[in-house]
């Protein structure tokens, strides 16, 4: 008698792609954006049967698309008998509603999916935390949606409100308080990150924050710059948790790398709100490292649309932002585009503009150190002798400066000329104040 395995595995949901065209103020191709769109549906393990461009002339309120439109791709959703259908853009309440009973089905916006993935990927308690305020402030306005079918329940009279307007009233009561409790524990966050800050700037060590499209290679950098082995995957939005880690420079300058959340297109404005106390990291770094993923056609406009996401990042007061290019992926390009991009890049690298790599092979990773280096390197130099007993010195020196020059005279002395940033050299004249210049 032969034993039969018992498939305990969930069934795919069907769903079919739509990507209305002519909506967004991205300039990225609707082919690409489509491609992007069904990459994000099967992020959330969803079946694609079926992928559609719309060209919209003009949207209609009730529907988005048109009536003939509607019909036509309800013929659609019947045939791949999807049970889902994701329209890549934002719906409004009634659309969503109105799409749903013509398609009888369920439908998801681009804002309801990214924040699906999203509450799928959060893994720390601040992570979760923003995408529970991100999804309520979402879910506040389609609470219409959800109780319709209790408002058939009011009196005859029509003069009082029936349990269907009750329930939707308590349910926004409900949502109103968590949601002011949400921002309460964010704002601890923030203030926890602050302190953090302050910490970190008495060090001081100049930050660098990783920003770029969604599977740029972000994770796969940072690994390589750090040694660390923090998840990288081909994968849409494989980082939501914003991690942190000390790197050494060439010459031995310290620095904080900090790795974030892929940016997107026409990225929730729910979103940009609630992962503000992230998004902070890179509003306060020294030096932002923005990863594009040079092997792909659409880098200039998912370039620009990082750029747009980056507009809306607060800078503080007296802080210049300061952005390098890290043209990733180097490594996926054909021979002859290659040469084209290292050599465009070599020429910018020189003004501090662009650096060509492969993270993947560690190609140009060294040449990227460097230019780093010359980009935070501003502090000034201090010229120091120290006597043959000071090696502690020398230490803490190698620990929080950049040492450029070292010489030992025939005494025995060490001179050596070190770049401090004001705050440590004020630090290393209290720790050693008997040191001879």
């Amino acid at each position: 008698m032969t034993s039969k395995l018992i498939d305990h595995s969930v069934p795919l949901i069907r769903a079919i792609v739509i990507h209305p065209d002519g909506r967004s103020e991205s300039s990225r191709l609707a082919e690409e954006r489509l491609e992007e769109a069904a990459g994000l549906a099967r992020a959330l393990d969803l079946d694609v049967r079926a992928e559609e461009i719309v060209r919209l002339r003009k949207t209609t309120p009730a529907t988005l698309f048109g009536a003939g439109k509607v019909e036509e791709l309800a013929a659609l959703v019947r045939a791949a008998e999807a049970e889902a259908v994701v329209v890549d853009d934002q719906l409004t309440p009634v659309q969503q509603r109105n799409l749903e009973k013509a398609w009888e089905c369920k439908v998801i916006d681009r804002t309801g999916l990214i924040l699906e993935i999203f509450g799928r990927r959060a893994r720390t308690k601040e992570g979760r935390l923003q995408v529970e305020l991100a999804r309520l402030d979402y879910e506040r306005s389609r609470l219409v949606r959800t109780w319709t079918h209790l408002e058939r329940q009011r009196g005859g009279t029509g003069s009082t409100g029936g349990p269907g307007e009750t329930q939707i009233e308590l349910d926004r009561r409900l949502i109103a308080d968590r949601i002011v409790r949400l921002k309460g524990e964010l704002e601890e966050v923030r203030r926890t990150r602050g302190l953090h800050r302050k910490q970190r700037q008495k060090a001081p060590f100049p930050t660098i924050a990783l920003v770029g499209y969604t599977n740029a290679g972000k994770s796969t950098l940072f690994n390589r710059l750090t040694g660390s082995e923090v998840l990288a995957k081909d994968l849409l939005f494989a980082t939501l948790d914003t991690t942190q880690r000390t790197i050494r420079l060439p010459q031995g300058r310290p620095a904080i790398v900090a790795d974030t959340v892929g940016f997107i297109s026409d990225l929730p404005h729910e979103l940009v709100e609630s992962f503000r106390a992230t998004l902070e990291e890179v509003g306060e770094a020294d030096l932002i490292l923005h990863v594009r993923d040079i092997a792909s056609p659409d880098s200039a406009a998912q370039a620009k649309d990082v750029e747009q996401v980056l507009k809306q990042i607060e800078i503080p007061e007296g802080k210049t932002r300061r952005v390098l290019e890290v043209w990733n992926k180097t490594d996926l390009l054909d021979e002859e585009a290659r040469e084209a991009v290292l050599g465009q890049a070599e020429r910018l690298a020189a003004e501090g503009k662009a650096v060509a790599v492969s993270a993947w092979t560690g190609e140009g990773i060294e040449p990227l150190r460097h230019v780093i280096t010359t980009l935070i390197d501003d502090d000034p130099e201090t010229r120091l002798t120290l006597q043959p007993e000071q090696g502690d010195a020398l230490a803490w020196l190698y620990q929080h400066g950049r040492v450029t020059f070292r010489d030992t005279d025939d005494e025995g002395r060490t001179h050596v000329v070190v770049r401090l940033a004001p705050q440590a050299l004020g630090r290393f004249e209290r720790l050693y104040p008997d040191m001879g210049a």
